[in-house]
């Protein structure tokens, strides 16, 4: 967790959960551009940003230390 990478990866996690929120927020409610309630998105995405950054801190005890991931990864060179 003290590592620019973990924090890239977290980064990256955050921002694409981020936009996914969103935008099944704005095909699920089918209203018009301007109909939508651009405060009540932000805050719904923003809060699923957060849960995604707070997973990927959870996941640092977990699989590869110092990765936002829950997977562990085997070295496959030395098959």
């Amino acid at each position: 967790m003290r590592t620019k990478q973990f924090w890239l990866e977290t980064g990256e996690r955050a921002v694409k959960t981020f936009a996914q929120s969103a935008v099944a927020l704005l095909t699920a409610g089918a209203a018009g551009l301007l109909g939508v309630d651009w405060l009540q998105l932000v805050s719904v995405a923003g809060l699923a940003a957060l849960v995604s950054v707070l997973t990927s801190v959870g996941s640092d005890y977990v699989g590869d230390r110092g990765t936002a991931s829950l997977v562990t990864y085997e070295d496959d060179s030395a098959v």
